[in-house]
């Protein structure tokens, strides 16, 4: 048996769920009767989504029919970073989601103070867009998952790596 125990905190998303999630939304929109004629686009890139459609109350629509379909994938809903709306050529509605995936220095940073401060004999280190936590015993590293589970961050928070 190893020395120390380690895991990971990253945050990341099922590319294909969210493609999925994407999918479902825009066949809901076409058959949906409130919206079935707005001529809505729901547009899937590397790191974001455009949604183009014709009013604000279809826009709101359309992202309520989002979440509700990110949800049912089990897809957190912190990974949409909302932009502003704004005006489309022929008086329609355009709004850009970017996606939300890494965890940024400043949110590392701040995790990583709260589990030295909470746990003494747990080590955090930085790597990249990742947290890896360390310690000798496998207790400790349930009470730190137990721990961030229950903290409410910016970002979603993943624990992989769990050796």
């Amino acid at each position: 048996m190893a020395a120390n125990s380690s895991f990971d905190v990253v945050s990341k998303f099922d590319r294909q769920e969210l493609k999925n999630a994407v999918d479902q939304t825009e066949r809901e929109v076409r058959t949906r009767y409130d919206l079935k004629d707005t001529k809505t686009e729901i547009t899937l890139d590397d790191n974001s989504i455009t949604i183009n459609t014709e009013s604000d109350y279809s826009l709101g629509a359309v992202r309520d029919v989002l979440e509700s379909k990110m949800i049912s994938r089990k897809l957190s809903l912190k990974i949409l970073d909302y932009q502003a709306e704004e005006d489309a050529s022929g008086a329609r509605k355009r709004q850009v989601v970017k996606l939300r995936e890494g965890i940024n220095d400043e949110i590392a940073k701040k995790i990583s103070k709260e589990i030295r401060d909470n746990f003494k004999k747990v080590n955090a280190q930085i790597q990249g867009d990742a947290i890896r936590v360390q310690a000798k015993s496998r207790d400790d590293l349930q009470a730190v998952i137990n721990h961030l589970k229950g903290e409410d961050y910016p970002v979603a928070l993943q624990f992989t790596n769990y050796r």
